[in-house]
């Protein structure tokens, strides 16, 4: 299984740095995991060769490329077959909401925690995270190995239990310092990113998610004295294997 960056910066995009957005590689198979701005555009390859969308919550940071796709794949001479998308039912409504019409590029499929479906040979679970709208986070399985991306998210919750003894924990990193300095608690320090790893048995922690303005090395340096090993940051370009 491999995992190509898109882009990760946090809470918006900045110069060569698109918000969330990752694809997911197994024997050929593509998916697009989560959609935000800057993604579409900066995809490694052909976007037609995209077997799948997964989101993780309706905030744009997240999804708002998933406008780009349906332009792209609706208004032209031929349009794309229906892709599956998978995410929960307040990111359809959303996206349905914003052109007042169904996006016929998607087949969407509702899923919410202990769903798990199959793409390809890709099989992935979902779970409900600690955040301010409906949000899945994911546990990514082939050949024998595992990969967890939390998406957006606080420490609460059962999340935990699907991140359990994961190869790669792909965790959101919005904050520096300690948590008590933040009043919205939906979001992990870069300290907690590093403890919950730790405690989960994650053999490899990359972050990502974190803001344009905040120095990343910091948040490195903060994960790793929590995590008790090196630990990876999520680069636009940069691909690992799990």
């Amino acid at each position: 299984m491999r995992v190509t960056v898109i882009g990760s910066s946090g809470t918006f995009p900045s110069p060569g740095r698109p918000a969330a957005g990752y694809v997911v590689e197994q024997d050929g198979t593509r998916v697009w995991l989560d959609a935000g701005p800057g993604t579409f555009m900066s995809l490694p390859f052909d976007p037609d060769l995209i077997d799948a969308v997964v989101i993780s919550h309706q905030h744009p940071d997240h999804c708002s490329d998933v406008m780009a796709a349906y332009h792209a794949w609706t208004y032209r001479p031929e349009p794309r077959e229906p892709i599956p998308l998978y995410a929960a039912q307040s990111v359809w409504d959303r996206l349905v909401g914003f052109v007042e019409h169904e996006l016929p590029c998607f087949d969407f499929n509702p899923v919410w925690t202990g769903d798990r479906i199959d793409i390809g040979d890709l099989d992935v679970e979902f779970v409900e995270m600690d955040h301010s709208v409906p949000t899945v986070g994911s546990r990514w399985e082939a050949n024998g190995r595992s990969l967890f991306y939390t998406g957006d998210t606080g420490v609460a919750g059962e999340w935990r239990r699907l991140a359990a003894d994961v190869d790669v924990m792909l965790s959101e990193a919005t904050y520096q310092g300690s948590a008590d300095d933040y009043d919205f608690k939906q979001h992990l320090t870069a300290t907690q990113a590093g403890e919950i790893a730790r405690e989960m048995g994650a053999k490899r922690l990359v972050l990502t998610h974190i803001p344009p303005y905040l120095d990343s090395s910091v948040s490195v340096a903060e994960a790793e004295l929590a995590f008790d090993r090196p630990v990876a940051l999520a680069v636009p370009g940069a691909s690992f294997d799990v």
